[in-house]
This record gives structure tokens, sequence and C-alpha cells, in this order.
């Protein structure tokens, strides 16, 4: 028997989605479908900071993204902007600043894409700095606490928060190509 490279692993797993699944998809993106609110107007998006559309908005330029604390049940729908703004601010920037000394990042600083391939692109970078950072991880990076950046998840090991990505990517990358879906079928 063969030790198993669980790295390796975790790796393929979201480099495959990436390339043969959630990449492709996101071809093509229009400006549209990107701010595309299939509720009439309730969604929360990516938009300018003048309309008040939720409690909290935040944002390091004039868009912002939507929030509230604590969030309403059941939780708001949200547009492939926010999805995406999520992705790559909270999952993948945020992440790599702390764990592979990626520029500083968060939800309040930020500077949001407007477009939806200025988002895609923040995306592509994004995912690239993070990967590279896991690429470089060792057996035993990987098994060492993600320490306290990750506030209450701190004692968890390295891989956790690999894997946690890995889901957090192909979940999110689902919603959107439904919401893609939902919008090429829209009446």
């Amino acid at each position: 028997m063969t030790d198993l490279d669980v790295a390796a692993c975790a790796i393929d797993q979201i480099d495959r989605h990436w390339t043969q699944q959630l990449r492709p998809r996101l071809a093509g993106l229009s400006d549209t479908e990107y701010v595309y609110d299939p509720t009439g107007g309730s969604a929360w998006t990516v938009h300018d900071r003048t309309r008040r559309l939720t409690p909290l908005q935040t944002g390091g330029a004039e868009l912002v993204v939507d929030f509230a604390y604590p969030e309403p049940v059941p939780a708001p729908f949200t547009t492939i902007a926010w999805r995406l703004a999520h992705l790559v601010v909270g999952v993948l920037a945020v992440r790599s600043h702390g764990h592979f000394a990626g520029p500083e990042a968060s939800y309040g600083t930020w500077v949001y894409a407007g477009t939806a391939d200025a988002a895609l692109a923040q995306l592509d970078r994004e995912y690239d700095r993070w990967m590279t950072g896991v690429r470089a991880l060792s057996e035993s990076d990987l098994a060492r606490p993600c320490g306290p950046v990750e506030g209450p998840y701190g004692e968890l090991p390295m891989l956790a928060l690999v894997l946690h990505v890995n889901r957090e990517l192909i979940h999110h990358g689902a919603e959107i190509a439904l919401l893609r879906d939902l919008y090429a079928h829209r009446r």
C-alpha cells in the first residue's frame, strides 16, 4: 500500500473543479447577469454606495456589498455579484492575507468590481494567490493549527481550512451556475 498524499488530493479536487467546471461555467458572464435579481429588487448585491438597501453596507470605494448582523432568517437572496464578492474577499483574499502574506483584505476595505469582467479578473487573481500558497504547504504545515486569524477555528489544522475553502468554491460556484441558468431561461 502506498502513502496517501492528502494535500495532493485536496489540490486535485479544487483544480479539477476550477478548470473543468467552475471557471469554464463563468465564461461570457455579462454585466446584466452579474447583477441579475430574480426577486425583483430585494436581493443583496454589489451597488453604488448611495443606494441604501441594508443596515450594513461595506466597501472601500464607491461600490459596496450588502450585509446585516445578525443575518435575517431566512437569509436574503444574493446576486452573482454578491456571491463573487464573497468568494473573492471572504473566502480567498482574506485568507491569503492571513496565511500566505497576501495583500491586506477585508470586506470593509475591498474595492468591489462593478463589472462581470472585473469581478472575474479579481476571482482569477485571488484563486491563483490562494492556490500558490496551498501548493507550497508541507505535510507538517497542513497539520499545524490555523492560528488566531481564523478566530474560533484557529485550533483546526490548516488542512481543514483548505478543505473548507474547496467546499466554499464548489458550493457558491454551483449557486452562480444555477443563477446563470435562471437568467438564461427567464421569461
